[in-house]
């Protein structure tokens, strides 16, 4: 019997039109409107199409060779594909594909290397730290003694000195660097420095920055950190879900604390999916995407700051980029309430040394979709219109879906 049609949209369609409806309404959401979220992009179908495949059905708790549950036998060869392609393309000598997400990659890299009440150093949450960075909302914050370093009050630089001095000072057992809303490059040999003066292990969250790293557009943390933590959704384009690299030196302590001291059984799917990504992050054709996402970034920063939005650190080296639009009267929830009525998706985020709050945006989905630097000038004078007095409603709104029409996510 052939699978085929359980692959098949219409077989949702016959089995359940409500919830087909909502699928396609969510859908017609993302062609109609610009998806500006930094965390998120566009999948490829295959990737879709391995999310959406028999995986799904297999229980497979353990690693390839050692699994808990008979007839593992093919998604062995699955998890040892997405293993080796990850491995390759990140110059690894070790990964662990099977983490559920970025969250819990990062759990499982201070089940490694942690216990209960070690002091970790890490950006503070109000200069673009992560929840698992210290927020006392989360796990981290509950178990570890966070200590967070900021960014220098006049260039929206990481307080590189502080940094070294709350190391010498506070003597922590692991320092992160990662952050959900620094739009520069990390200088990961300066943190293996501070480090290895301290005596400390150094665990890279390179959720946002790891796609770039795929196609040779940021710098790479693998050869510096202990473990780098990582999601395979946001520039990466594939499944959502987390990965963590390390050395051999590391290889039994990441696996352990992945599986069975945080996570049970891996998500074969996911996974199989994980394996398309990483071997289409491979191609030429992702190194040219992954440049174009930054010099997209770029050119929508320069028209941003042209139309007077304050862009923090003065632009960006990566997908994201930070903006306050105090200058219009605004702050980051009332504009970005303003934007998605529009029809423009973003988030607000913190800004550094104050209260108030900014936008973060991110090129990455309108890159995918095959949107260049014209469409980022374009797009700056739109933002800034919108966000100046509102822009006569339905206009804009009918402006932004031509827009989004003529760059569909899914042509086919």
């Amino acid at each position: 019997m052939s699978v085929t049609p359980v692959l098949e949209a219409d077989a949702l369609r016959r089995q359940d039109p409500e919830l087909a409806d909502i699928l396609l309404g969510e859908l017609d959401r993302q062609s109609t409107t610009l998806q500006l979220v930094a965390a998120e992009n566009f999948t490829s179908p295959a990737v879709l199409a391995a999310l959406g495949s028999p995986l799904a059905n297999k229980y497979a708790e353990g690693y390839p060779g050692a699994r808990y549950h008979g007839g593992c036998e093919i998604v062995d060869v699955a998890e040892r594909l997405a293993v080796e392609r990850a491995k390759a393309l990140f110059g690894a000598e070790h990964a662990n594909v099977q983490s559920h997400s970025g969250s819990s990659a990062v759990l499982a890299a201070y089940a490694a290397l942690l216990r209960p009440g070690d002091t970790v150093l890490a950006m503070g949450l109000h200069f673009g730290g992560h929840l698992t960075h210290g927020s006392p909302a989360n796990f981290s914050g509950r178990w570890f003694d966070f200590v967070g370093y900021g960014v220098e009050a006049e260039s929206g630089l990481i307080d590189r000195e502080q940094v070294r001095t709350l190391a010498r000072t506070r003597r922590p057992k692991a320092i992160v660097c990662g952050s959900i809303s620094y739009p520069r490059h990390l200088d990961y040999a300066f943190f293996r420095e501070v480090a290895d003066e301290v005596g400390a292990f150094l665990i890279a969250d390179a959720a946002h920055p790891i796609g770039l790293v795929a196609g040779g557009a940021a710098p790479s943390p693998v050869p510096y950190a202990d473990i780098v933590c990582a999601t395979t959704h946001k520039v990466l384009r594939g499944p959502r879900g987390g990965m963590l690299l390390c050395g051999s030196e590391l290889a039994e302590r990441v696996d352990r604390a992945v599986f069975p001291f945080t996570q049970g059984g891996a998500q074969m799917h996911s996974i199989a999916a994980k394996a398309v990504a990483f071997g289409e992050a491979a191609t030429p054709a992702f190194a040219g995407y992954a440049h174009q996402v930054v010099a997209n970034a770029r050119v929508l920063a320069e028209g941003l700051a042209r139309e007077g939005l304050v862009v923090i650190t003065g632009g960006t080296d990566t997908h994201l980029l930070v903006v306050d639009p105090a200058p219009f009267g605004l702050d980051g929830r009332a504009a970005r309430g303003r934007l998605a009525a529009a029809g423009i998706v973003l988030d607000c985020c913190a800004l550094p040394h104050g209260d108030a709050r900014g936008l973060r945006l991110g090129t990455a989905a309108l890159t995918t979709q095959g949107m260049g630097e014209a469409e980022m000038t374009h797009l700056a004078g739109l933002l800034a219109r919108v966000l100046r007095d509102g822009g006569d409603g339905r206009r804009t709104r009918e402006e932004v879906r031509d827009l989004a029409g003529r760059f569909p996510p899914y042509p086919h």
